[in-house]
């Protein structure tokens, strides 16, 4: 098994891409051991030094490292040997449901505007960072959207820029009742 791997803006994070499907029906993310538990592979990532977070993509594992942890020569290696592990094992990526709840049947019309974007246009460009963004909240009456970043993006030194300089821009061009984009903290 070949296991790529790719930078992100994130200086703190490495994208892993082990040619294969790995969640597939939901992006998952962990930020401490205690929610790694959820996942095999997630828990035995949060046993190496200077692991600081787990998050799976489609088709990727981005791992954020602590920023006074070991640095990435380090970690790399046994980074890459847990997820070769894991997948060659063919144990599940989780020990129960893993989904998200998609879209609520009693979005607005501007909410579930705004959700298709995120979905059709923006959580795919950011993937390829190695993360991703959610919908957190829209304010009708003062147009202010709210986004979670997730994965490499989160505590991104570029991710305030994304947001204002690509997200926003998007949002009020396509949905004009946007005035401001806001990450959720």
């Amino acid at each position: 098994m070949f296991i790529q791997t790719e930078a992100t803006p994130n200086p703190n994070a490495l994208k892993f891409l082990p040619g294969r499907e790995v969640s597939p029906n939901a992006a998952l993310e962990y930020r401490t051991i205690d929610e790694a538990t959820a996942s095999p592979l997630a828990e035995a990532l949060f046993e190496l030094e200077g692991v600081d977070g787990v998050f799976f993509g489609t088709d990727y594992v981005s791992v954020t490292r602590h920023e006074l942890g070991p640095d990435w020569s380090a970690m790399k290696p046994a980074v890459l040997g847990v997820i070769m592990d894991h997948f060659v094992s063919g144990q599940p990526l989780t020990r129960g449901g893993d989904g998200e709840a998609a879209h609520a049947e009693d979005d607005s019309e501007i909410v579930a505007e705004i959700k298709a974007l995120l979905d059709s246009r923006i959580r795919p460009a950011v993937a390829q960072d190695g993360g991703d963004i959610l919908f957190d909240s829209f304010d009708e009456e003062t147009g202010v959207l709210s986004l979670r970043m997730r994965g490499a993006c989160s505590g991104c030194p570029s991710s305030s820029a994304t947001l204002k300089a690509g997200v926003e821009q998007m949002m009020r061009h396509y949905v004009p009742e946007v005035t401001r984009v806001e990450p959720t903290i």
